[in-house]
């Protein structure tokens, strides 16, 4: 057997250090099963480029028992405070959560709105994500969107490569003032909103990456996220791993990371997925 000293990079052998032996291990993810607010308290400090997740949204899907809206509110402040200490002073974390109806105030509140300022990080932005399909309604506007907010540590130092997600469909490419191009050759900046289709099930219309996770990520929309927000050979974490997109996504794209989910069920179906879409330079 490799020695564990050169199986694993630094970063990913002291978080095995302080957490013990994982779910599961390769040469760049490492995944926990348990309570993140318990793991979380383990993993170093100033050691995570990026956080991307997506929490229980406290609606009653197969994986989670709704909290009272404040006890739930609570419990979000707890864990994303927790986080704040392990980002580097470049790092960032991205948040995603749905709608929630709250009794004799809204039908489909936001999140967002409930959350937006519960931790010590500081609000860089709102991302709309437009994902194309969904139920239908009959009183009220079809919902073909959720949101993403965009935190950081440090508002003066964070990592952000924007020429790394640029469109490249320009509409005039090559349109030119006093001689010089109007638009980067690499693209435009793609907004704060974001069309991207969401995962779908179905027979004839499941998409081509689902799982039997009923609340899945979309590779492309994580892409986005650690192509823009987190160094090649960084250290990206989800604390609420589910299928594991964002640590497949982590191990396509040459960054390290740890996941962390209650759920072995979910973590066996990340580990599927880690497995067959590890890249021949990374070894077992």
């Amino acid at each position: 057997m490799i020695p564990e000293a050169q199986q694993l990079p630094t970063p990913l052998l002291n978080v095995k250090r302080n957490l013990g032996e994982p779910y599961f291990e390769s040469s760049s993810v490492l995944l926990y099963q348990g309570d993140c607010l318990e793991l979380l308290k383990s993993i170093p400090e100033g050691s995570v480029d990026l956080v991307v997740t997506s929490p229980p949204y406290n609606i009653g899907k197969e994986y989670e028992e709704p909290l009272p809206l404040h006890e739930y509110v609570e419990w979000c402040e707890s864990w994303m405070t927790a986080l704040f200490p392990l980002l580097t002073e470049t790092g960032s974390f991205w948040l995603n959560v749905g709608y929630v109806p709250i009794e004799g105030v809204g039908k489909a509140v936001p999140l967002p709105y409930l959350l937006w300022n519960r931790s010590p990080f500081y609000f860089v932005q709102e991302v709309v994500w437009n994902y194309g399909a969904g139920v239908a309604a009959r009183k009220s506007f079809s919902p073909r969107n959720e949101k993403l907010l965009w935190y950081v540590k440090n508002p003066s130092s964070y990592y952000f490569d924007l020429d790394s997600v640029r469109d490249p469909d320009v509409k005039y490419p090559n349109q030119k003032k006093n001689g010089v191009l109007k638009c980067n050759p690499l693209g435009k900046n793609p907004t704060d909103v974001w069309q991207i289709a969401k995962v779908t099930s179905g027979k004839g219309r499941a998409s081509a990456e689902r799982t039997p996770h009923p609340a899945q990520f979309p590779q492309q929309l994580i892409e986005r996220i650690t192509s823009a927000c987190s160094p090649p050979g960084g250290l990206v974490l989800d604390p609420f791993a589910g299928s594991g997109t964002t640590c497949v996504v982590a191990q396509d794209q040459n960054r390290m990371s740890v996941g962390v989910d209650v759920s072995g069920r979910y973590l066996d179906i990340a580990i599927g997925r880690l497995t067959a879409h590890r890249p021949a330079s990374l070894p077992l």
